[in-house]
């Protein structure tokens, strides 16, 4: 059974995200607007995200719950082992969203960076240095978050 849940966990968010890909670029070439296609990628990106998020929450709390009926229903060890099991589960739950938040808020900076550093450089090959600055800058956001990341994964 733990198995079937974990091959679930594995695959599941990486067909779905393959699937969701592949519906935006079919939507786009359909002639949908850019809004209504990345709204509706969004969406189904945060299902995905709650799906794979219950999955593992469920095959955390059945491992710890076989685990803990090997000792011999200890109420303390299973209170322990899940306190302890949730609060890795939460960590990397946090570590997960720090990353992927701070990488589409760095998308997000870079795609309205560059193409304002590129036009300003064409009128003028002086200000290529201060424009590499503010792509810069906006790149660095995902580079924060990874260590905010890294940070959370040495806590836990």
């Amino acid at each position: 059974m733990n198995t079937f849940f974990y091959f679930l966990i594995a695959i599941l968010p990486i067909a779905a995200l393959g699937y969701l890909a592949y519906f935006s670029f079919k939507k786009k070439a359909e002639g949908k607007p850019f809004k209504k296609v990345m709204l509706l990628n969004f969406t189904l990106f945060l299902l995905i995200l709650v799906v794979a998020s219950l999955l593992t929450f469920s095959v955390s709390a059945e491992t710890s719950i076989t685990d803990n009926e090997d000792q011999n229903n200890n109420t303390e060890n299973i209170a322990e082992d899940t306190a302890t099991n949730y609060s890795k589960g939460m960590g990397l739950l946090a570590a997960g969203l720090v990353t992927g938040l701070a990488g589409i808020g760095g998308g997000i900076a870079v795609a309205a960076g560059a193409p304002a550093a590129i036009a300003a450089t064409s009128e003028d090959p002086k200000v290529f240095g201060k424009a590499l600055i503010f792509v810069a800058l906006g790149e660095s956001i995902a580079l924060y978050g990874v260590v905010i990341s890294i940070l959370i994964l040495n806590k836990i």
